[in-house]
């Protein structure tokens, strides 16, 4: 199943999210619409929300409040690419000049932190204890990922366990509460609810390996930002971490110390090392393995179209290039 396919199986229910994205973005503060316009209508895939709306579809789920949850949770990730942008000093994504390098750092986080106060607003809206609880754990998570992330930085110590755990915490758990969210507005059972919690979880690990792939493995053009910019922020990613384990010993200190002092002088002998060791195929199979149990997690499902749209996710969260 296409991407554009999978989008056009709920392709109502993404419209209206879209309509009620715009509708709670509205401000009398006109920077904040500004910035915040900006930022949500830069080219992202809108995956987190899909996540959501789909697994509500695959258990029946028939109200409008998977609208609203798919709402909040882009809320919530758009707020963590503004403040992430800030705190790498980030200049472009998704092919576009960052909000921060528009508006400056104060704007950006400023306006993140009124998407995130909205985002609770709307959660309140939506009456559900379980909701709060499982969306105030998730940002709560992002937040130690965050911090988890810049300990890490310039840090060539840094192995592949330090590694799993930032971008469980930093990128996974939001993708696994969508995907929970989608199973407690449907009133599944305790195990079809860890099921699809497993699921998104599985996904968003697989999902992110790829991205740091890709850092070292493609185009800027492909995927919106300049080749080796995690090597620019001395951000220690997996193929980073499995290059420097099977390097010799020169040219492990070569990486060590581009790690520790960042930048991108040497971004053609990093490269070549990262290839030399198979770094990017080795972090593909990791990634391989996460989406296949994403997709085993979705057996205790019901078979339908929005269960082959969910596992076919997960198959594109490894197979794509952007």
């Amino acid at each position: 199943m296409e991407f554009s396919s999978i989008r056009g199986l709920i392709e109502d229910d993404l419209r209206a999210t879209d309509a009620l994205i715009l509708d709670r973005l509205s401000s009398d503060v006109v920077l904040i619409n500004q910035v915040g316009h900006y930022i949500v209508n830069s080219g992202g895939k809108r995956l987190r929300p899909m996540i959501v709306l789909l697994a509500a579809r695959a258990l029946g789920y028939q109200g409008n409040a998977h609208i609203d949850l798919a709402a909040i949770v882009e809320f919530i990730h758009t707020a963590t690419l503004l403040h992430d942008d800030v705190v790498d000093d980030s200049e472009q994504r998704r092919s576009r000049d960052t909000a921060n390098a528009v508006w400056g750092n104060a704007a950006s986080v400023l306006v993140g932190d009124f998407l995130y106060s909205r985002s609770f607003e709307m959660m309140v809206a939506v009456d559900s204890m379980r909701v709060m609880a499982v969306l105030s754990h998730a940002t709560n998570r992002i937040a130690e990922g965050e911090v988890l992330q810049l300990l890490n930085c310039n840090d060539p110590d840094t192995d592949e366990t330090r590694y799993r755990e930032v971008i469980l915490r930093k990128t996974a758990t939001l993708f696994e509460a969508g995907a929970r969210l989608g199973a407690i507005i449907s009133a599944a059972d305790p195990a079809t609810e860890a099921a699809l919690a497993a699921y998104g979880l599985h996904l968003g690990m697989a999902f992110q390996m790829i991205d740091d792939a890709l850092d070292y493995g493609s185009s800027g053009v492909d995927i919106g930002k300049n080749l080796g910019d995690d090597l620019a922020e001395g951000k220690p990613t997996l193929p980073l971490i499995r290059a420097i384990e099977r390097s010799d010993p020169a040219t492990r200190s070569m990486l060590r110390g581009v790690i520790e002092k960042g930048g991108t002088e040497q971004i053609d002998d990093v490269l070549a090392a990262i290839e030399s060791t198979d770094a990017i195929a080795y972090t593909a199979r990791l990634a391989a393995d996460e989406a296949t149990q994403a997709r085993q997690a979705l057996e205790a499902l019901p078979a339908s179209a929005y269960r082959s749209a969910l596992a076919a996710l997960a198959e594109f969260s490894v197979d794509r290039s952007f």
